[in-house]
């Protein structure tokens, strides 16, 4: 799903993903605070959380919430 969105709206946000495993990412997981998979952060052009969900999102969920930010 979250592919999906990246393909409708990746020319207006960027998508950055993030594994748990995955050394290279650790200061980007520590300043956001990435606990468990699946954890999403929408990020302003500041680097502000604007939103965040731990565990399954729907994708309605995040619709709404990026429409918010194009807005």
């Amino acid at each position: 799903m979250v592919h999906g969105l990246e393909r409708e709206y990746g020319e207006q946000i960027e998508f950055v993903y993030l594994d748990i495993d995955d050394p290279s990412t650790d200061a980007a997981k520590e300043k956001y605070g990435y606990r468990v998979q699946p954890h999403f952060f929408l990020v302003d052009a500041n680097g502000e959380v604007v939103q965040e969900w731990l565990g399954p999102v729907q994708r309605e969920q995040f619709v709404e919430a990026f429409q918010t930010v194009l807005e």
